[in-house]
């Protein structure tokens, strides 16, 4: 029997700097403990590549490896148990963010020492690419050096297989897709859903957490009664990108 739809939860930065890819300590504690009492199971990543479905289960992700992975989430989610999955740039360890959309003053991702160490206690890494660009963009032999040389550095650095992948800004393409399947077993999107059984395990979408900063609206979702809540996301998601980007009416 398949399971039920599974949460992809996406975080990017866990600190105070504000703006849609932060969420302060404070509420990032206050989600983790929400999940904890709601007896939600959390696994990782690896369970969305087998033919099993896990039943209602959560999974939790982080783009762009920043340093407060390890300072502020880190501490939290090993307090309960819960397994994560970090997607690395490999171009800017132990640097700065400097892609479009960076925050200014930039702010820092974990250098191999940490990682490693993260790896050992139990922290996923998946590819993120090189350089942090628009994959969609590239011409196909780019492409092809921006995932796999970033797998082939983190598995070097890391000293184990690196099976998932999450295209940056969440942009993809058949092609790029393609070739993520060839050397992956699944890669994470920014559609905005809860993941399920069908879903394309080369575009699973994730749930944003920034729009789930309010307890009682967490609550309810991990409860089983969000349905109306997050059409209403998707919903004025889809109206702010129709008004963005009109161009993309036309196809």
């Amino acid at each position: 029997m398949a399971g039920g739809p599974v949460d992809i939860l996406m975080y990017h930065s866990i600190s105070d700097r504000g703006g849609p890819t932060s969420i302060s300590p404070a509420i990032f504690k206050m989600q983790m403990d929400a999940l904890k009492a709601s007896d939600r199971p959390v696994v990782s990543i690896d369970a969305l590549a087998d033919d099993t479905w896990p039943a209602n289960a959560v999974v939790i992700t982080f783009d762009d490896a920043f340093q407060d992975f390890a300072d502020n989430a880190w501490p939290v989610l090993s307090q309960h148990g819960f397994p994560a999955i970090v997607y690395v740039p490999t171009g800017r360890v132990g640097a700065t963010e400097d892609w479009t959309g960076a925050m200014t003053p930039p702010r820092p991702l974990m250098d191999w020492p940490t990682m490693r160490r993260m790896s050992d206690q139990g922290v996923t890494f998946g590819n993120h690419t090189v350089s942090h660009p628009n994959l969609a963009d590239l011409a196909p032999a780019d492409m092809r050096d921006e995932i796999q040389t970033a797998k082939s550095t983190l598995e070097q650095e890391l000293g184990h297989t690196i099976d998932h992948f999450a295209p940056p800004y969440g942009k993809t393409s058949e092609a790029v897709q393609t070739l993520i399947s060839h050397h992956h077993k699944t890669s994470v999107g920014t559609d905005l859903n809860r993941a399920r059984q069908t879903s394309d395990r080369f575009n699973l979408p994730r749930l944003e957490m920034f729009y789930f900063q309010s307890k009682p609206a967490w609550t309810r979702h991990l409860n089983g009664h969000g349905g109306p809540y997050l059409t209403l996301r998707k919903t004025l998601r889809g109206v702010r990108n129709m008004i963005s980007h009109p161009a993309e009416r036309m196809g």
